[in-house]
């Protein structure tokens, strides 16, 4: 008997979502939720789902991903690969403990605070829009605590509030390049932090402090390989994979082959064997010949005085083929520009990764995952040289 698919919006209360959940998680009733946001975002949403439309076979939980790198897509989740995950992530931790919902319940990081507070037989706190950390921790039960943050929030209550960082027994940072100074910096304050590495196709983050989870495999292809030219890419195999794309078997035959998913991103594994991820290859800016990776440049932006934030991409151009474009948001009072930034990133990257063009903006917009949203950044500042 073909099974339809439940879509709910966002509620304001996530924890209205939980009956639903645990019969997902069960098997017995699929679901997807809907983003919360402007009309045009549940639209593209409601045209990926397609409710209507019978659900695969082995899909318990369908979730629309962000579009970083372009169109959203509904990724296919069985409950068997969620619960796979959920519990690989409660050993890694070291067991069940109370968590605290500080991300969109829309998207694979805030839902799995979910999922592995049912699985652990705990009850999540959610922590309120403008709510101090402080005082959701406080209203956390007592014993082990954990949460998830993208790298924006962890910078935040770094500066704001490390104490109340510091009551967590885990905080897991992933959705985004994590820079290398701010990790170091949360350690420095007694942070338990947990880097992570991985996607919705993944049932979300499978590899910790680059390593694996229980299960999981990882292999990264060189340039000519099955990841494609123009880099290496990694591959990731294991019980929490996604089973594909919501009515789209070709994208689903070029992303998974052989019990492996084609990430699309740039890594390696060091010495030791860990994994280390050098962004998109989607991302990379090929200027002068030379392949450079935005992350690393807004790395090295933020760690200017002058520059809060910043997001890094490429346009084209004449002579260099592509030119390297970074948008920053200032610190107070200070008017970054090239002649300063140039030779501080050339400094610490090389030449070929010095912005040759800038933009001021006032925030990083981000996606409904937490992502910058680097596409929109790109479109919205203008081309200094059309």
């Amino acid at each position: 008997m073909p099974r339809h698919l439940t879509t709910v919006p966002a509620p304001a209360d996530p924890l209205a979502l939980l009956p639903q959940l645990r019969a997902a998680l069960d098997g017995t009733a699929p679901l997807a939720v809907l983003p919360a946001g402007p009309p045009p975002a549940v639209e593209a949403a409601w045209a990926v789902l397609r409710p209507e439309v019978p659900l695969e076979d082995d899909a318990d939980l369908v979730v629309v991903t962000s579009g970083s790198t372009g169109g959203g897509r509904g990724v296919l989740l069985s409950a068997a690969a969620v619960r796979a995950s959920g519990e690989a992530t409660l050993r890694w931790l070291g067991g069940p403990g109370a968590w605290l919902l500080a991300l969109p319940v829309s998207a694979i990081a805030g839902l799995q605070v979910l999922c592995r507070s049912v699985l652990g037989g705990t009850d999540p706190t959610v922590l309120a829009s403008g709510e101090p950390l402080a005082a959701a921790v406080a209203r956390m039960p007592a014993g082990r605590r954990y949460t998830a943050l993208v790298p924006t929030q962890l910078r935040r209550y770094l500066d704001a509030e490390p104490a109340a960082l510091r009551a967590f027994d885990g905080v897991l940072v992933g959705g985004a390049a994590t820079d290398p100074a701010l990790l170091a910096g949360a350690r420095d304050a007694g942070v338990s932090v947990v880097t992570t590495y991985g996607m919705t196709e993944t049932a979300g983050g499978c590899v910790y402090d680059g390593e694996p989870l229980d299960g999981v495999r990882v292999r990264v292809a060189d340039a000519g390989d099955a990841a494609g030219p123009g880099g290496v890419g990694i591959e990731l195999a294991g019980p929490v994979l996604a089973t594909g794309y919501r009515l789209d078997p070709e994208g689903t035959g070029a992303a998974f082959a052989g019990g492996w998913f084609r990430t699309r991103d740039a890594g390696a594994l060091d010495d030791a064997g860990r994994l280390v991820v050098h962004g998109r290859l989607d991302d990379v800016v090929v200027t002068g010949g030379v392949n450079v990776a935005p992350q690393a440049v807004e790395a090295v932006l933020r760690r200017h005085p002058d520059v809060v934030d910043a997001v890094v991409f490429g346009r084209p151009d004449d002579k260099w083929g592509q030119r390297v474009v970074a948008a920053v948001v200032p610190a107070p009072g200070a008017e970054p520009d090239l002649a300063a930034l140039r030779p501080w990133v050339t400094a610490r990257l090389g030449g070929a990764a010095a912005p040759r063009e800038l933009h001021r903006i006032s925030t990083v917009p981000t996606l409904h995952t937490g992502k910058p949203d680097r596409r929109g950044v790109a479109a919205a500042v203008p081309d200094e040289r059309s």
